[in-house]
Order: C-alpha cells, then structure tokens, then sequence
C-alpha cells in the first residue's frame, strides 16, 4: 500500500469512529450536525475541493462534481447521514480502485524491472561503477553474480547462467558462453562475465522495453475511447435530468413536495456517477497487457489487444518465424569418406551460413595449413587447393562450368554438391530446420483460436516453400518474394476481409517491417528478431516462442470479454437504479451500492484478465 492509500485509510477509519460516537453517545442535535459536518469533510473534503476546482476551470460535469452536489443537497434536506455514508463508501471505493489500479501496474513494474541503474568497468585494475548512459559501443563492461546486465553485448570473457524471465517469461535459466550475444535486462546468475558492447543505452533492449510498456497507455481501444465520449455526453444529461426531476414533478403531481423531489433528484445524482466504467474499461485493458507481458508477450496498447482478438488471417514470414533461422546438414550421400572433411576444409575460411553448417557438422579440428588457392565464385560456389588436389563445393551450375559429370539430387533443401578434382563424390544436403513446436501451434490457432486462414510469404524457393507449408498445414503460401512483393501480397489478403476480419503478420527480419507495418497488427519475434521489425511491431514475442502467438490471441479474446462485461453489466445495473430512483423507489443507500458497489464488482472483473493468466502459466 502506498504513502497515499495508508492516508485514505486512515481518514476513512477516523471517519467511521465519528459516526460510531455519534450513535452511541447521548448528544443534543447541533452537536450531532457538527461531528456529521466533521466526519464529512473528514473523508470528503478533497472531492469537494476538486469538485469546485474543476468547475472553475471548465471541467464541471464530472463525478466529483456529481458526488459533491449530491452530498450537499443531502445536508440540506436533513439527510446528514446518509451524506456522510455516501461520501465514506465512495471514498472506500476509491481507495479500492486506487489498490487495484496499484496491483496491475506493479506487476508489469516488476516485471519490468530491468532498468539497470549502473555498469562496471575497469580502470586501473579495479572495476568502477559509471552510468550506463556514458558507455559507448565497443567498450568493456563487466557484470557480476546478481548484476542486471546493463547494455547488450557479446560476451568476451566468462560463463554463466542468465536469468532471463523479465525479458522472455522463461524461468529456466539460459547458459552463456564466449561469443554469445546478451542482452540488457537480464541477470547475470552464477559467473562473472566480461561483455563487449554493441549499443548504446538508448537502444538497447531494456530501453527499448521499457519505452514500449511506458507508452503502450497512450494508444486506446476503440471501447476505451467509447467510453470517453459516453462519459463527455452522459454526465450533463443525467444533471439535466436531475433538475427536472427536482423541480417539474411538484408542477403537476399534488402529492409530491418539492424536498421529495430535490431527495430523488440527489439519489439519481449518485446512482448516475459512471466511475464503474471510467475505471474498470481501462484497467480491464491494463490486466491483459500486464498479463501478457508476465509471459513474455510485449503488447504496445490497448488498441492493438483489441485488434489482436479480433484476428482471423495469420501471415508468416518462413526463416526465423515458422523455422528456427539456422542452416544445419540434414543429409549426406557420398562413396568417398573424407567427403565432409574435403567440404569442411574448402569452407574454412567462409562465413556464409552455409559454410558454417558444413563446418559444425564436420566436428573435428580444420587443419587450415592444408588449404591453399581459395576461390570463392559468386553464385556457384567455392573451388580450394587442399594436398595440392583441386576441391570444387557448390551448386549444379559449378559442376557443369567444369564439366563434371554428377548425380542431380532430388532433394528438399539446398544441395551441395563436391568434387576432388574431376570426380564427383557426392552431395550435401542442407536446410532450416523447421521449429519444433511449429505443427503443434498451427493445429492449435486452427481450432483453439478459430483463425479462418494460415498463410507464409518468403523469398525463399518454390520447392522448399511448399514442402514446409505441407509438413505444417499451412492453408497457402507465396514463394521467391522480395520485400516489395510481400507488402503487395498482403495488400490483395488484406483485400479478402470483412470489415471485422483482422490480419496479423509474423516476422522477424529487417525485410519484414513493411509488412509488419502495413498489416493490422504486426507481431515481431524479439529474440532474434531484428531492431527494424521490433520497431515496426504492434506485439513482441521476446523470446520467439510461436506458441505465444495462440496464448496472446486468447488473452486479448478473454480481455474483451471482460470489458464488454464491465460495460454492459455497469450500464445495466444504472439504467435499473436510476428508473427506482427517479420514481423515488430507490434511496441514498441503495444508491451508493449501484455508484460504488458496482464499481468495486466492475474492477474486481477487470483484475481477472491479470489474476487468470498468472494461474495458466
């Protein structure tokens, strides 16, 4: 509990003792108003002042302005304790809500506690503490045991565990070694390591979080801003309609006082205060993006949870989204045994992913001394001396420049073929691995999430696009495509739906932020992912889990139906209490619980979209 809600409570328990010694000591009636006088200024006195304040300045129809008349009008008519009950179980109200909007904001706070507040770097043999902001890249930091990595960076020295949980959801702990890439946020576990830096404060992955959640209250959803308007409009009417309702009905009902009616007219004041849906829409918004964020899901406002609900085609990009953006060999077909080691050898010196997957296949130590004569032909392949025989490593068109004869592969992926000089040995067949889980989310968004079309785009070939589409059910894919052709034909998808029919797309490249911008939301895997298309993105997936595609589509399903919950429920139940009122049915009592007491249900409601998914993780 804060500084300020401990000062609420208090002036509401010493509010509750002035009534309590009202009813049980034997005091004459002007002393009676008097402490009634006290109790309400006691808990009441700020609305009242803010009441007068924002009438000055133009703000007139709000619920202090509502809360404030009504209560004095209360006094007027002889009604002193139920003014100072309203005023007391408004405050507690209040004072729930104040709680309640604390809770969802300390946990995306926590959760978002990454902000390191210094960095360590050597001088003179000792390790000094300076702002992060003064860091520069290439310098280098050295993080502790149970530091928070101030700035991302590759890892030049060292071994440890990372606790990355505030970045990705994760609580397993991931191991870091020399020539990793860490990022800002995370907390070093166990060893001392020694980062070389790659971006400054301002743009490194802890800064950029934080920019994202600080600024994500700033984009509203549509029934956000609904409720806005509702709230400009609805206040003055329900004024108007109090007057009326204080003054007309003497006019042509005998029966009917004039103190009667001013009575009805401050119960409709009350029951009409829309602090249940001013409150509880917004917060309903903040639980989901604070739970989301617990699991690792960036959501950048609440306009784009709401689009996200609303989502019935998914577009991904192939590498690094659907497949795991690594190469690696899948198949060896070869009569000669040192075929490998020959292509490991003539790649030694390459640092196409492609030569990489060659290499790390092969395993052993590359005795480079034994490669000579390195020729690297731009679109073919590669040619190298090695024992003073020619290696040729590429594609068909390398064998058939040096008129090799060579076996055509019927293969999925990209084929490598190898020569020693001009005897064909084999091939090697290498792909992206598709992820594991990639089927498995798919099936799920098909009948979990009740997504109408599942689409791919890539650059990459026909062959090897429709393969992977096939493996994982995919309803359509486009292959061979530039960044250019991928915005195009997203443009025609975008065509094919409803109004209400909302388009996500999925990716992680710097060829993917037009088209992450361009479609309705647009969801960045942020661990891979590249700063361009966490830029462009409307959510991020920090840890590139596709999984948390499904888990962010429910939840933002599940925050909807909440707010419309609130919104329906809490125009109900008013419209109900202000028809009892207005006929003089209803009195102050009954009042506060369709003002108050509807709040505190609308709001304990708006804290289950946090609370549930907490329970699912």
């Amino acid at each position: 509990m804060t500084k300020k809600e401990k000062i609420e409570l208090v002036r509401i328990i010493i509010c509750m003792i002035v009534l309590l010694l009202i009813g049980i000591l034997p005091v004459i009636n002007v002393i009676k108003l008097i402490l009634y006088i006290v109790a309400y200024l006691i808990v009441g006195y700020d609305v009242v002042l803010k009441a007068i304040r924002n009438v000055f300045s133009g703000k007139v129809f709000d619920e202090h302005f509502l809360m404030g008349l009504a209560t004095i009008g209360a006094f007027i008519t002889g009604e002193y304790l139920e003014a100072v009950l309203v005023m007391l179980l408004y405050q507690i109200g209040e004072l729930f809500q104040s709680y309640a909007v604390g809770k969802s904001r300390r946990s995306i706070t926590e959760l978002m506690d990454i902000r390191p507040d210094y960095a360590n770097i050597e001088q003179d043999g000792k390790l000094v503490k300076v702002d992060p902001e003064e860091i520069s890249i290439g310098d280098k930091i050295v993080v502790k045991p149970g530091e928070k990595i101030p700035l991302d960076g590759i890892v030049e020295d060292g071994e440890s565990m990372l606790d990355t949980s505030a970045l990705t959801g994760e609580s397993v702990p991931r191991k870091s070694v020399k020539g990793d890439a860490v990022r800002s946020g995370c907390i070093n576990k166990t060893g001392m390591l020694t980062i070389k830096v790659t971006k400054e404060f301002e743009e490194s992955t802890a800064s950029k979080i934080l920019d994202l959640v600080e600024n994500a209250s700033n984009k509203k959803a549509h029934a956000e801003n609904f409720i806005t308007k509702f709230a400009k409009y609805y206040t003055p009417i329900v004024v108007i309609l109090a007057l009326c309702l204080a003054f007309i009905p003497p006019l042509f009902i005998k029966d009917l006082t004039m103190i009667d009616c001013i009575k009805r007219a401050m119960t409709f004041l009350v029951i009409s205060c829309p602090c249940a849906l001013v409150i509880s829409v917004p917060l309903g918004f903040f639980g989901g993006i604070g739970g989301a964020s617990r699991q690792g899901i960036l959501i950048k406002g609440s306009n784009y949870l709401e689009t996200l609900a609303n989502t019935k085609t998914i577009v991904f990009d192939k590498t690094g989204t659907l497949t795991e953006g690594k190469f690696q060999v899948v198949k060896i077909v070869s009569k000669e045994e040192k075929m490998l080691e020959l292509a490991a050898l003539a790649e030694a010196y390459s640092s196409h992913p492609i030569a990489l997957a060659i290499r790390e296949k092969y395993e052993n130590k590359i005795k480079k001394d034994k490669v000579k004569d390195i020729n690297e032909l731009a679109g073919l392949g590669i040619s190298a001396k090695i024992d003073n025989k020619t290696v040729y490593v590429g594609n068909e068109k390398l064998m058939e420049k040096h008129k090799i004869k060579y076996k055509k592969a019927d293969e999925f992926g990209t084929i490598v073929y190898i020569s020693l000089e001009k005897e064909f040995l084999g091939y090697i067949v290498i792909a992206d691995k598709v992820k594991e889980n990639a089927k498995e989310v798919v099936s799920s968004l098909k009948k979990k999430n009740h997504i109408k079309e599942l689409i791919m785009l890539t650059g990459d070939k026909k062959e090897i696009a429709k393969n992977i589409a096939d493996a994982l059910g995919l309803d359509k894919t486009y292959s061979e495509l530039l960044p250019k052709d991928k915005v195009d034909r997203l443009e025609i998808i975008l065509k094919k739906q409803s109004e209400k029919e909302k388009v996500a797309f999925v990716g992680d490249g710097i060829n993917d932020a037009p088209v992450l911008t361009r479609a309705d939301i647009g969801i960045a895997m942020g661990a891979l992912g590249s700063d361009a298309a966490i830029e462009a993105a409307d959510v991020v997936i920090m840890d590139d889990d596709i999984s948390k595609i499904s888990t962010a589509i429910n939840l933002s399903q599940r925050t909807i139906r909440i707010v419309k919950q609130n919104i329906y429920f809490a125009i109900g139940i008013k419209i109900f209490f202000l028809l009892l009122g207005a006929l003089g049915i209803a009195n102050m009592m009954e009042a506060v619980f369709a003002d108050v007491g509807v709040s505190i249900l609308a709001i304990l409601n708006s804290m289950r979209a946090l609370k549930t998914i907490k329970e699912k993780r």
